[in-house]
């Protein structure tokens, strides 16, 4: 078995209503499995699970389906359940966003799923949003938080990606 596969991606635009459906969609998504994920002691900081549908989203349905998914669904969640915290807002916006970027870029790009493109998807944002937290909070100890309280979050997002990309959403 291959670990590459050639699956259908899609640019939807602004237009189109199933960008509109679809994102609400993954924000659904994203946010039910917070709550699930919340009812493990820090299962928030170390599952990181916000941005599990916005990979999904950006990947397989382009930037704007990503986009929305990546700010609605923090600010959604932070309006009904007071998570993410108000003063993690801007970061986890942050690097949502980027997160939906990098996602849409390597699927256009590659116009495949495999390990290594998801895998590339998830540390390009996570590097670059350590960047920015770093900048924006002045604290390296903060901006490293998603890597050391994190990595089980980082490895199910890309293998739970994959894997929802590959075998689930794979018209």
């Amino acid at each position: 078995m291959t670990n590459s596969k050639n699956i259908a991606l899609y640019q939807l635009g602004l237009g189109s209503l199933k960008t509109y459906l679809l994102a609400a969609a993954f924000v659904i998504g994203n946010i039910a499995l917070p709550q699930l994920c919340h009812l493990v002691p820090q299962g928030g900081l170390i599952l990181l699970p916000i941005y599990f549908f916005t990979l999904i989203a950006a990947y397989k349905y382009g930037f704007t389906v990503g986009l929305l998914t990546a700010v609605l669904s923090p600010l959604v969640n932070n309006l009904l359940f007071g998570m993410p915290a108000s003063g993690m807002l801007p970061i986890i916006l942050v690097k949502s966003t980027l997160l939906a970027l990098a996602a849409a870029y390597i699927a256009k790009k590659t116009q495949k799923v495999s390990l290594l493109t998801v895998t590339m998807a998830v540390v390009a944002y996570q590097a670059v949003g350590m960047l920015v937290e770093w900048a924006m909070t002045g604290s390296l100890q903060a901006a490293l938080q998603d890597i050391w309280l994190g990595y089980p979050g980082i490895f199910l997002q890309i293998v739970g990606g994959w894997l929802i990309l590959r075998y689930v959403l794979k018209d």
